[in-house]
Protein backbone atom coordinates (compact mmCIF):
# COMPACT_ATOMS: atom_id res chain seq x y z
CA UNK A 1 0.00 0.00 0.00
CA UNK A 2 2.88 2.00 1.33
CA UNK A 3 4.06 1.18 -2.23
CA UNK A 4 1.41 2.44 -4.18
CA UNK A 5 0.70 5.37 -2.57
CA UNK A 6 4.58 6.33 -3.54
CA UNK A 7 3.99 5.78 -7.29
CA UNK A 8 0.68 7.77 -7.11
CA UNK A 9 2.27 10.55 -5.52
CA UNK A 10 5.73 10.53 -7.54
CA UNK A 11 2.89 10.26 -10.69
CA UNK A 12 1.49 13.92 -9.24
CA UNK A 13 4.62 15.40 -8.93
CA UNK A 14 5.13 14.41 -12.80
CA UNK A 15 1.94 15.80 -13.68
CA UNK A 16 2.32 19.11 -11.47
CA UNK A 17 5.98 19.52 -12.90
CA UNK A 18 4.82 19.08 -16.32
CA UNK A 19 1.74 21.48 -15.87
CA UNK A 20 4.20 23.97 -14.77
CA UNK A 21 6.60 23.61 -17.70
CA UNK A 22 3.75 24.22 -19.92
CA UNK A 23 2.87 27.62 -17.97
CA UNK A 24 6.16 28.50 -18.11
CA UNK A 25 6.35 27.82 -22.13
CA UNK A 26 3.40 30.07 -22.95
CA UNK A 27 4.25 32.64 -20.13
CA UNK A 28 7.38 33.28 -22.60
CA UNK A 29 6.19 33.03 -25.90
CA UNK A 30 8.83 33.18 -29.29
CA UNK A 31 7.43 36.03 -30.47
CA UNK A 32 7.72 36.65 -34.47
CA UNK A 33 7.29 39.62 -36.37
CA UNK A 34 4.39 37.93 -38.28
CA UNK A 35 2.88 37.54 -34.87
CA UNK A 36 3.34 41.68 -33.85
CA UNK A 37 2.20 42.39 -37.74
CA UNK A 38 -1.10 41.00 -36.24
CA UNK A 39 -1.31 42.51 -33.01
CA UNK A 40 -0.57 45.83 -34.60
CA UNK A 41 -3.10 45.51 -36.72
CA UNK A 42 -5.76 44.62 -33.98
CA UNK A 43 -4.26 47.91 -32.24
CA UNK A 44 -6.31 49.78 -35.22
CA UNK A 45 -9.39 47.10 -35.66
CA UNK A 46 -13.23 48.00 -34.63
CA UNK A 47 -13.13 45.60 -31.84
CA UNK A 48 -12.97 47.42 -28.76
CA UNK A 49 -11.49 43.75 -26.83
CA UNK A 50 -9.48 42.97 -29.39
CA UNK A 51 -7.56 46.58 -28.91
CA UNK A 52 -7.27 45.76 -25.23
CA UNK A 53 -5.98 42.33 -25.86
CA UNK A 54 -3.49 43.53 -28.30
CA UNK A 55 -2.46 46.21 -26.20
CA UNK A 56 -1.51 44.04 -23.70
CA UNK A 57 0.36 41.72 -25.35
CA UNK A 58 2.28 44.94 -27.05
CA UNK A 59 3.26 45.61 -23.68
CA UNK A 60 5.07 42.41 -23.33
CA UNK A 61 6.69 42.39 -25.71
CA UNK A 62 7.95 46.36 -25.87
CA UNK A 63 9.67 44.31 -22.96
CA UNK A 64 11.11 41.10 -23.99
CA UNK A 65 12.17 41.96 -27.49
CA UNK A 66 11.33 45.46 -27.99
CA UNK A 67 13.21 45.00 -31.47
CA UNK A 68 10.59 43.75 -32.92
CA UNK A 69 8.72 47.12 -32.56
CA UNK A 70 11.05 49.41 -33.85
CA UNK A 71 9.36 49.68 -37.16
CA UNK A 72 5.89 50.44 -35.56
CA UNK A 73 6.50 53.11 -32.81
CA UNK A 74 3.80 55.47 -34.96
CA UNK A 75 1.29 52.90 -34.44
CA UNK A 76 2.00 52.53 -30.50
CA UNK A 77 1.51 56.39 -30.96
CA UNK A 78 -1.60 56.47 -32.86
CA UNK A 79 -3.07 54.21 -30.04
CA UNK A 80 -3.04 57.16 -27.45
CA UNK A 81 -6.09 58.70 -29.28
CA UNK A 82 -8.26 55.49 -28.83
CA UNK A 83 -11.68 55.74 -26.83
CA UNK A 84 -10.92 53.24 -24.45
CA UNK A 85 -8.32 53.90 -21.41
CA UNK A 86 -7.10 50.58 -21.54
CA UNK A 87 -5.60 50.94 -24.61
CA UNK A 88 -4.19 53.93 -24.06
CA UNK A 89 -2.41 53.03 -21.23
CA UNK A 90 -0.66 50.16 -22.26
CA UNK A 91 0.30 52.17 -25.54
CA UNK A 92 1.94 54.33 -23.43
CA UNK A 93 3.64 51.56 -21.02
CA UNK A 94 5.06 50.17 -24.19
CA UNK A 95 6.34 53.13 -25.91
CA UNK A 96 7.74 53.91 -22.33
CA UNK A 97 9.82 50.70 -22.34
CA UNK A 98 10.83 51.61 -25.98
CA UNK A 99 11.97 55.22 -24.81
CA UNK A 100 15.70 53.95 -24.25
CA UNK A 101 16.12 52.45 -27.25
CA UNK A 102 14.40 54.26 -29.88
CA UNK A 103 14.74 57.78 -28.41
CA UNK A 104 13.40 60.37 -31.16
CA UNK A 105 11.42 57.76 -32.34
CA UNK A 106 9.05 57.63 -29.48
CA UNK A 107 9.23 61.05 -29.09
CA UNK A 108 6.18 61.94 -31.31
CA UNK A 109 3.89 60.51 -28.33
CA UNK A 110 4.71 64.02 -26.24
CA UNK A 111 1.50 64.87 -27.16
CA UNK A 112 -1.02 61.90 -26.41
CA UNK A 113 0.89 62.14 -23.37
CA UNK A 114 0.10 65.43 -22.73
CA UNK A 115 -3.43 64.90 -23.02
CA UNK A 116 -3.97 61.60 -21.60
CA UNK A 117 -1.89 63.25 -18.48
CA UNK A 118 -4.77 64.81 -16.93
CA UNK A 119 -7.27 62.19 -18.45
CA UNK A 120 -10.31 62.61 -15.76
CA UNK A 121 -11.42 59.31 -16.69
CA UNK A 122 -8.97 56.71 -15.55
CA UNK A 123 -5.68 57.41 -13.10
CA UNK A 124 -4.09 54.23 -14.54
CA UNK A 125 -3.82 56.49 -17.75
CA UNK A 126 -2.51 59.21 -15.61
CA UNK A 127 -0.08 57.49 -14.09
CA UNK A 128 0.98 55.98 -17.66
CA UNK A 129 1.40 59.35 -19.32
CA UNK A 130 3.41 60.90 -16.11
CA UNK A 131 6.14 57.73 -16.25
CA UNK A 132 6.17 57.86 -19.48
CA UNK A 133 7.06 61.79 -19.52
CA UNK A 134 9.73 61.15 -16.79
CA UNK A 135 11.36 58.87 -19.18
CA UNK A 136 11.04 61.31 -21.93
CA UNK A 137 12.97 64.30 -19.55
CA UNK A 138 15.07 61.80 -18.32
CA UNK A 139 16.68 61.34 -21.66
CA UNK A 140 17.85 64.54 -22.82
CA UNK A 141 18.40 68.16 -21.03
CA UNK A 142 16.23 69.76 -23.69
CA UNK A 143 13.67 66.79 -23.44
CA UNK A 144 13.73 67.53 -19.27
CA UNK A 145 12.74 71.30 -20.13
CA UNK A 146 9.85 70.32 -22.31
CA UNK A 147 8.60 67.57 -19.90
CA UNK A 148 8.88 69.41 -16.73
CA UNK A 149 6.10 72.03 -16.79
CA UNK A 150 3.46 69.41 -17.46
CA UNK A 151 5.12 66.86 -14.64
CA UNK A 152 5.37 69.41 -12.38
CA UNK A 153 1.49 70.48 -12.82
CA UNK A 154 0.86 66.58 -12.39
CA UNK A 155 2.33 66.26 -9.23
CA UNK A 156 0.41 69.55 -7.73
CA UNK A 157 -2.94 67.77 -8.90
CA UNK A 158 -2.21 64.35 -7.89
CA UNK A 159 -0.03 64.73 -4.60
CA UNK A 160 -1.39 61.95 -2.15
CA UNK A 161 -2.90 60.30 -4.75
CA UNK A 162 -2.63 55.97 -4.50
CA UNK A 163 -0.70 56.20 -7.71
CA UNK A 164 2.06 59.15 -6.01
CA UNK A 165 3.90 56.05 -5.12
CA UNK A 166 4.92 55.34 -8.46
CA UNK A 167 5.08 59.04 -9.68
CA UNK A 168 7.82 59.32 -7.32
CA UNK A 169 9.29 56.55 -8.63
CA UNK A 170 9.18 57.56 -12.10
CA UNK A 171 10.53 60.98 -10.76
CA UNK A 172 13.28 59.28 -9.36
CA UNK A 173 14.11 57.90 -12.76
CA UNK A 174 13.66 61.77 -14.28
CA UNK A 175 16.06 63.18 -11.25
CA UNK A 176 18.67 60.07 -12.55
CA UNK A 177 18.51 61.29 -15.95
CA UNK A 178 20.27 63.46 -18.55
CA UNK A 179 18.17 66.65 -17.06
CA UNK A 180 19.03 70.08 -17.66
CA UNK A 181 20.29 72.07 -14.48
CA UNK A 182 16.68 73.84 -14.23
CA UNK A 183 14.78 71.16 -14.27
CA UNK A 184 17.25 69.49 -11.65
CA UNK A 185 16.62 72.59 -9.86
CA UNK A 186 13.07 73.05 -10.20
CA UNK A 187 12.30 69.38 -9.13
CA UNK A 188 14.36 69.43 -5.85
CA UNK A 189 12.55 72.44 -4.90
CA UNK A 190 9.61 70.67 -5.81
CA UNK A 191 9.56 67.80 -3.26
CA UNK A 192 11.98 69.21 -1.10
CA UNK A 193 9.08 70.20 1.80
CA UNK A 194 8.19 66.54 1.51
CA UNK A 195 11.94 65.59 1.77
CA UNK A 196 12.41 67.29 5.00
CA UNK A 197 8.70 67.14 6.30
CA UNK A 198 6.81 64.29 4.72
CA UNK A 199 6.23 60.42 5.56
CA UNK A 200 6.31 57.06 4.83
CA UNK A 201 7.59 56.59 1.17
CA UNK A 202 6.70 60.11 0.53
CA UNK A 203 9.69 61.23 2.59
CA UNK A 204 11.95 58.76 1.73
CA UNK A 205 11.16 59.15 -2.17
CA UNK A 206 11.43 62.74 -2.31
CA UNK A 207 14.95 62.52 -0.50
CA UNK A 208 16.53 59.76 -2.94
CA UNK A 209 15.52 62.67 -5.71
CA UNK A 210 17.42 65.54 -4.13
CA UNK A 211 20.20 63.54 -3.20
CA UNK A 212 20.18 62.10 -7.03
CA UNK A 213 19.73 65.87 -8.34
CA UNK A 214 22.64 66.73 -6.32
CA UNK A 215 25.00 63.79 -7.11
CA UNK A 216 24.64 65.36 -10.89
CA UNK A 217 26.04 68.62 -10.06
CA UNK A 218 28.74 66.91 -8.83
Amino acid sequence: MAEEMGIEVDAIAVEIAESEALEAESADPSYTPELVETLIEGLSGFSRRRRQEVGFELVAIAHTAPELLEGHIDALIDALYRPEAQTRWEALDALTALVPLYGEKTFGAFEGAETSLFDEGSATVRLAAFLFLCRYGAFAPERSDEAWPLLDEAIQCFHGDAEYHDMLGGLLELAQGSISPACADALAERVGFDADNGTSFIKTYSAEIIKAVRGQKE
